[in-house]
């Protein structure tokens, strides 16, 4: 019996492999626990058309990244915190960036994603590493200015 690995198994293939497989081990094991489909003309059609479309996605998300990065480089993010006699009160997190990126420009950054190796607590012009996703990273520049 062939079958179409939707998940990789051990010891036989990757997701996405056609194997010839005994038929108790095919029925009752690969595609009784989900791991496998009967490998059909129409099957193999959706297996290939859902890849495809996961592939134009990813590229999609990828293009979308790259344009918020030209965005973020290019301009400031501007956060306001109360001056204290030395400094800011309290500090800037990646949570105060996060909030600013989505109220500034309306891209949603997750705070797990801005790095920052330490918590700013002065004024002026810092600059903060993002991830936004892909493998593609940001540096954002964070203007803290005292009110």
């Amino acid at each position: 019996m062939k079958v179409l690995l939707t998940k990789d198994v051990k010891a036989l293939g990757k997701a996405g492999e056609i194997k010839e497989v005994k038929d108790g081990y095919g029925n009752n094991f690969l595609i009784g626990k989900g791991l496998a489909k009967l490998a059909t003309p129409a099957v193999i059609e959706g297996w290939k058309a859902e890849q495809n479309r996961i592939v134009s996605e990813t590229k999609a998300e990828i293009a979308r990244f790259n344009e918020y990065k030209a965005t973020l480089e290019n301009k400031n993010i501007i956060i306001q915190k109360h001056l204290a006699p030395v400094g800011i009160q309290g500090s800037v997190g990646n949570g105060d960036i996060s909030a600013a990126l989505m109220e500034q420009f309306g891209f949603d950054i997750d705070k797990k994603s801005i790095h920052l190796d330490k918590a700013i607590k002065s004024t002026g012009v810092h600059e903060v590493d993002a991830k936004l996703g892909h493998g593609i990273h940001a540096t954002l520049k964070v203007e803290v200015v005292g009110i």
